[in-house]
């Protein structure tokens, strides 16, 4: 169900795209937020990891600095059958961690030096594991995606709100003056809600991976209630393009309302880690046949 959603979301933020085109300059507007999108898209496909390491000025870590955190994440990665990712560290003792790349084969995670130092082992497993669910359910990509297109929104709606001011597209044939006003006003928060919907989705869907990942789905929740907690003593100063990729929010509580969140609260988190755990418990209980 959250796969459907998230394409749904994809879909609909892309149109948006197309969409604010067409209000702005008719079909030919339309084919030009098509052809945006498409760029847009092949760009962050290509380039995502490598912007969003060097935003937090990420380091590379080799395995013999943190032989423990390599063969933690080694692990978890042969479990997940996946390619080991490349592993970073974020100099900053807040706590926070974030997987990135286009695929699985081009994958990094990056985690800041603070959460390393901090967490428990298991505690720590359980967010490796939540980073490695994103990289294999190509959440990075997704995000990636989303965040490249809302920006484009973003962008193509300032520029129309220069050239309505000095008077552009006044006699553009197939464009619609208040078609146009309605798209630079609502097409960017539109987008943003979009682009949040998608993040907390992908953010649902990674905790279930990860607890079944570990089998330690407590140990996941306890992490979450200590980062949503260290985030006011120690905030990590951020991108808002980025700031869905992280595990947590890196700011205290946000004061927006829910649509304009970039994660489900720690306490929505936590509920469903529950539910996963149970089913966990009622998968174990069942009696093992012989033979199969």
């Amino acid at each position: 169900m959250n796969q459907v959603k998230t394409v749904s979301l994809l879909s609909l933020l892309a149109g948006l795209l197309v969409g604010i085109g067409y209000m702005i300059g008719g079909s030919g507007g339309a084919l030009i937020g098509l052809v945006i999108a498409a760029v847009t898209n092949f760009f962050s496909w290509y380039s995502s990891d490598k912007i969003a390491l060097a935003a937090y000025q990420a380091q590379p870590i080799a395995p013999e600095q943190a032989p423990e955190l390599y063969q933690m994440v080694k692990t978890l990665s042969d479990r997940a059958q996946l390619p080991m990712p490349k592993l970073y560290l974020v100099p900053t003792p807040a706590l926070n961690a974030f997987a990135t790349g286009r695929d699985p084969d081009h994958a990094a995670v990056a985690v800041t030096q603070g959460i390393v130092q901090t967490l428990s082992k298991d505690e720590l497993e359980g967010v490796l594991a939540h980073e490695l669910t994103h990289i294999q359910n190509r959440d990075t990509l997704t995000q990636a995606v989303a965040a490249t297109v809302g920006g484009a929104i973003s962008y193509i709606a300032q520029v129309m709100q220069f050239s309505l001011m000095f008077g552009g597209g006044r006699n553009r044939e197939g464009g619609n003056p208040l078609g146009a006003l309605a798209a630079i006003v609502l097409a960017p928060m539109a987008a943003s809600v979009i682009q949040m919907a998608i993040s907390r989705t992908r953010e649902f869907e990674a905790d279930a991976g990860a607890a079944r990942l570990t089998g330690k789905p407590r140990a996941l929740a306890s992490a979450l209630q200590r980062l949503e907690a260290m985030a006011t003593q120690r905030p990590m100063a951020v991108n808002p393009s980025f700031s869905p990729l992280m595990i947590v929010n890196a700011l205290p509580r946000q004061v927006m309302g829910g649509l304009f969140r970039t994660h489900p609260t720690t306490e929505q988190r936590i509920k469903n880690l529950l539910k996963v755990e149970q089913e966990l418990l009622a998968l174990n209980a069942q009696p093992k046949v012989a033979g199969i």
